[in-house]
């Protein structure tokens, strides 16, 4: 359903000379002959049709989008034009414009499986779920071909996941393989959508990741390169790519932007493989962390993997696993010698083409190798590290971003919530949250989630919690809005992690935001990220083993509430400070591992079923790796896709845009608060860069410095003040980061 409808070649009849283009693919001929036709009657519903098509094949996506649009306007009743206008808007991911277009065609055609088929895929991306599985049904019921019915259930699927309908929404993509093995999307849903089923455990899910490689990589290893043109010096800089449909506003942007900001340029050039279709303020960020980036979009997998090869990619790491818009197909061609799992998917790929996975030596228990196909590479901290405020990384200084109070201060109760995707709050999760209201007396239970501020889905919602055991008198639903993201946290005293797909970017949140959190520790990494986070963080007292001990820990915070208190206001400190946030420290040991497994290759390479003489070998190489190395990297910023600077030159050019700010600045007519507005272009050139700067260097002094110079310069003072104070707590964690620099490197 992802794909493109062509042009329909009914009535009225187009000229032979257009159908001939169209049916030979001369796409440039075909728009020409188009324009022709139009400049002679501009209502030509073929020309329209055939254009719009032309020159989205052409890959002139903005142009085709014009050419439907103002076609749409002409011809608002013809079906076959709004579909294709509707698909090509989602081929771009602007799901928003495509709604109501599509909404009509099925008004236009409501007896065509298809239709609904498409305005179900509409929906997902924009968070319409109802709507999205209302369409869904509609379509299986039209379905008359097994594609159709195929697809149906997939609509179904995902719309029911987040709905949480999990164990339905599974054994509709069940459902979907049988009738269409071959359909890639099903049994990656499938996998993504049992990560929270509390009934699937790690063995299932490896088993379904084998099922699905099975179905697609046998084919492609016989024509795997041998990726003899990449050996050679085993100290030479490597070419890293990271494959990725997240470079956005996504979580997996939460952990990977300090790594392609920070990764030792000295050992390794960054590549950033792009797959999603559409950009924000995020990819342009990571434009400018990454040396090169490269938009995939659009590809499929075979396409992406000959990309890939040909900027002679050492070693891919892939981001996604078995989520949206993944690249799975692309690893499973070995585009390059080493690859990689990490980050965007808690299991296995099931891919013999994927290497290893980076982990921890907490978050997967120490009998977790079965559970993969990649080999664990196991890090000595924490498998990634927290940035917060992805979305807008100087809000994290803005003070309504402040630890405040435990609310109960305030309310004089205990508030617990939980902000996580609904679809992993289970039947079981729900019935545990419910005894701990039962267990401390007035306290009320938040739930933040998508839809539950649609007053149908949060009434069946409440039905549903209070058939569980949940007192609905005290409980609190909230839909899900982005503008609200860490502010939520400011009314839970105390969070409930889900169990057994556990949170991840929200656990990280919570904490960060200084609200304990109370989590179940379980058999595998989907069910144990909550284990790894506090165990790093040095507060495994928060774990529970049982739902007994669950309910416990979660009762004896809530006993005590300036204890309660005092844990908060200092838990942010706690946080910042360990290997949860710690970059410098987890982008040291990620290096080491890429440089470990580039030497386990070019060992095996040489001398391939001889371990004894491939660790010898790496034993020799060892003794030349660069002394410089031994040294931290000097941190560098990307102020231009494809253009890095040190940290000093940064530094120098932001003190030199200050000097001339300073000296053309000249008072302007204050505005209504009395501020004077930030308009001279030196002034807005000193934010500019240090917002660069702070983007590659969270709380780097100089850049916060300048800002706060900034807003002095303009009648702000108390921000001025406040980025000075986070300047001065910066050059403290800075001078302790020193002392601490020997004695790693010593160890």
């Amino acid at each position: 359903m992802k794909g493109r409808h062509p042009p329909s070649h009914a009535q009225p009849a187009a000229d032979p000379r257009m159908q001939a283009a169209l049916e030979s693919g001369q796409w440039e001929l075909l728009a020409r002959l188009c324009k022709q036709a139009l400049r002679k009657n501009s209502r030509q519903l073929q020309a329209h049709r055939y254009l719009g098509h032309a020159l989205d094949c052409l890959g002139r996506k903005d142009e085709a989008v014009e050419v439907y649009r103002h076609a749409a306007a002409q011809w608002p009743g013809d079906a076959e034009l709004l579909i294709n206008y509707g698909n090509l808007l989602l081929s771009l991911a602007r799901n928003t414009e495509a709604l109501p277009i599509l909404q009509r065609v099925c008004e236009l055609r409501p007896d065509k499986s298809v239709c609904w088929l498409i305005l179900s895929q509409c929906c997902y991306l924009i968070a319409r779920h109802e709507q999205g599985f209302q369409a869904a049904e509609r379509a299986a019921a039209l379905a008359t071909t097994t594609a159709e019915k195929s697809s149906a259930l997939t609509q179904k699927a995902i719309h029911r996941r987040e709905l949480g309908q999990v164990k339905q929404a599974v054994q509709d993509c069940l459902d979907a393989i049988a009738l269409t093995p071959a359909d890639y999307a099903n049994h990656t849903n499938r996998l993504l959508f049992m990560l929270a089923d509390p009934d699937a455990n790690a063995a299932m899910l490896a088993s379904a990741a084998r099922d699905f490689a099975q179905a697609f990589e046998p084919a492609l290893q016989p024509g795997w390169p041998d990726h003899a043109d990449h050996r050679g010096d085993p100290w030479r800089r490597l070419r890293i790519g990271f494959l990725s449909p997240d470079f956005r506003v996504h979580s997996v942007m939460y952990f990977v932007e300090g790594l392609l900001a920070q990764l030792d340029r000295r050992q390794f050039e960054v590549f950033a493989f792009y797959l999603f279709p559409r950009d924000d303020q995020v990819t342009a960020r990571v434009e400018h962390h990454a040396d090169h980036f490269v938009r995939l979009a659009g590809l499929n997998g075979a396409q992406q993997a000959q990309a890939i090869r040909a900027h002679g990619i050492d070693i891919l790491i892939d981001l996604a696993g078995h989520t949206g818009h993944n690249g799975l197909l692309a690893l499973a061609h070995k585009p390059a010698p080493v690859q990689v799992s990490w980050l965007g998917f808690p299991a296995t790929t099931g891919l013999q083409a994927v290497d290893y996975k980076f982990t921890d030596e907490v978050t997967d228990p120490p009998d977790a190798q079965d559970q993969y196909t990649e080999q664990l590479y196991r890090l000595p901290t924490l498998f990634a590290c927290y940035r917060p405020m992805s979305r807008h990384p100087l809000w994290r200084y803005q003070p309504r971003y402040l630890v405040r109070p435990t609310p109960a201060l305030a309310n004089g109760f205990i508030t617990f919530g939980s902000c996580n995707n609904l679809g992993k709050l289970t039947d079981d999760v729900l019935r545990l949250w419910g005894r701990i209201l039962q267990a401390v007396p007035g306290s009320r239970l938040l739930i933040e989630g998508k839809n539950l501020g649609e007053p149908g889905f949060a009434s069946d919602y409440r039905a549903r919690c209070q058939a569980l055991g949940v007192d609905t008198e005290r409980l609190d639903l909230l839909g899900l809005n982005g503008d609200n993201q860490y502010l939520t946290y400011h009314h839970i005293d105390i969070a409930l992690d889900p169990f057994p797909l556990t949170g991840g970017t929200t656990t990280f949140d919570v904490l960060w935001m200084g609200v304990p959190l109370v989590s179940m520790v379980g058999e595998s990494f989907k069910s144990r990220m909550g284990v790894g986070l506090l165990t790093y963080l040095g507060r495994s007292e928060w774990l529970a083993n049982t739902p007994e001990d669950y309910v416990r820990i979660a009762c004896e915070l809530a006993s005590d509430v300036p204890a309660l208190n005092q844990l908060r206001q200092g838990l942010r400190d706690e946080v910042e400070n360990s290997p949860l946030m710690r970059e410098d420290v987890f982008n040291h040991h990620f290096a080491d591992g890429l440089r470990a497994m580039w030497l386990q290759w070019l060992a095996a390479s040489a001398h391939p079923g001889d371990p004894a003489a491939q660790q010898a070998a790496m034993a020799a190489w060892l003794q030349d790796c660069p002394a410089e190395w031994s040294a931290l990297p000097v941190p560098g910023v990307g102020v231009k896709p494809g253009q890095r600077i040190s940290l000093g030159e940064a530094h120098q050019r932001l003190q030199d845009l200050v000097d001339k700010a300073k000296a053309g600045h000249s008072a302007t007519a204050p505005g209504l608060d009395g501020a004077t507005p930030i308009t001279d272009r030196n002034w807005i050139a000193v934010t500019g860069l240090a917002e660069m700067v702070l983007n590659a260097v969270p709380h780097d002094p100089v850049a916060l410095a300048c800002l706060a110079e900034v807003e002095n310069a303009h009648g702000h003072p108390d921000f001025a003040v406040t980025y000075l104070q986070y300047a001065m707590r910066a050059m403290e964690r800075q001078a302790q980061a020193a002392q601490e620099a020997p004695q790693a490197q010593a160890s």
